[in-house]
């Protein structure tokens, strides 16, 4: 049974050009279908979470961490009468404006661009979908419900201004507020529930699955992950009713029970702030001053501590640190190259650096080429210009 807090997609508040809807499926349903068919969803097939590609096939990609993502927010939606389309839509399209080399070559950009306005992948996940996926005849972009690009906007809670008297980093996110100007998304309100369960499930997912990806990677143990609150009951649970159980079976059932207390936490706190604050309409819940999609407090403690211990043993790992600083290297010699010799972009690129009326305009076109590069891509692209081949990059001892 849908909730009255719902997104209903007969009351969808429309799309920025105005198009016929589909008579077979629903808004979000389209909006689901347009980001699963974009150029960028596709690219994240080689966008990794923490490791670079070269390191194994087994570790999370930006794709199979948003199909994961997507999955939870599913099940979560599902569970407190939500619209599962639209909540979908936001967990699929939540990813796609990160750069190559997962959050070390965002930051990197996020360096390179501050002379600019900055680097930020969730209004870079906006402009991509607002206009870099360049496919329709009518309009640029995937012309997504703006429920949809709310969802995207706001995957951290309303946005607002950092400080005011600053002129770069007191304003909004540079894409996201040169489409905020002709469309406006209520930056400073929450999300919709649907989007907020998207935003958690991207904290679950990664959660759990980092904790596997470091496992595997051999940063950290079984035992030592045994040690941490909720992990460790989870393995107690397994070596009950499992004794004598190999160290792979054992450690995907642990695991996949710490999905599940994550879960299960989110949709019975969630359900008693929805009931407590009985918003009637998603409307309320834009304007309850607080979020309704939430870990329980006890939780939200454990959580901080497998935090604190994947910070320092895995994103932080000597190997880790190691590769963010030589992808590093390859972002800081990109984007300058392309910034003074705008003639070495592909020709579609070309066309716009014609119309960028000053340096500020060219450096965002230089950003939004860098960041759709895969990480493979920017290894290429940083051999041809360097003659550096990329064979260093796999050769880390991970």
């Amino acid at each position: 049974m849908t909730a009255p807090y719902a997104s209903d997609p007969a009351q969808v508040r429309g799309r920025r050009v105005a198009e016929e809807e589909s008579a077979f499926r629903s808004p979000f349903q389209r909006d689901r279908d347009r980001i699963i068919h974009s150029s960028a969803f596709r690219r994240l097939k080689h966008k990794t979470q923490v490791f670079v590609a070269h390191e194994g096939d087994y570790f999370r990609t930006r794709l199979t961490h948003s199909i994961e993502v997507a999955q939870v927010a599913r099940t979560i939606a599902g569970a407190l009468g939500l619209n599962g389309e639209l909540t979908e839509a936001v967990a699929l399209a939540h990813d796609l404006g990160h750069p190559p080399f997962a959050h070390a070559g965002e930051d990197t950009l996020d360096a390179l661009m501050a002379p600019y306005g900055g680097f930020d992948h969730n209004a870079q996940a906006v402009r991509i979908v607002t206009s870099l996926e360049r496919h329709y005849a009518e309009f640029d972009g995937l012309n997504l419900t703006w429920e949809t690009l709310e969802g995207l906007a706001k995957h951290n809670g309303p946005v607002t201004p950092l400080r005011s008297d600053d002129p770069v980093t007191g304003s909004l996110p540079y894409a996201l507020a040169d489409y905020n100007a002709r469309h406006d998304l209520e930056l400073h309100t929450h999300a919709s529930a649907e989007a907020q369960v998207a935003a958690l499930s991207d904290d679950i997912a990664y959660n759990n699955h980092d904790l596997h990806d470091g496992l595997r990677a051999r940063l950290f143990d079984d035992d030592e992950i045994a040690g941490l609150p909720i992990v460790g009951d989870c393995y107690a649970e397994v070596d009950r009713l499992y004794p004598g159980l190999d160290r792979k079976r054992r450690r995907h059932e642990a695991l996949r029970r710490v999905f599940g207390v994550m879960v299960g936490d989110v949709i019975t706190r969630s359900r008693y702030l929805l009931e407590d604050a009985a918003p009637a309409s998603v409307a309320e819940v834009r304007h309850l001053g607080r979020p309704v999609i939430r870990f329980s407090d006890a939780l939200w403690g454990d959580l901080k501590q497998i935090r604190a211990f994947l910070f320092a043993r895995m994103y932080r790992a000597p190997e880790v640190n190691d590769m963010r600083l030589r992808v590093h290297g390859v972002v800081s010699t990109l984007f300058p190259h392309y910034l003074n010799a705008p003639d070495h972009l592909p020709e579609q690129w070309r066309r716009d650096v014609a119309q960028a009326a000053d340096e500020t305009a060219l450096a965002r076109l230089v950003s939004d080429y860098i960041a759709g590069m895969t990480d493979r891509f920017a290894l290429q692209e940083y051999a041809s210009l360097t003659g550096d081949g990329a064979r260093d990059f796999s050769d880390n001892g991970v």
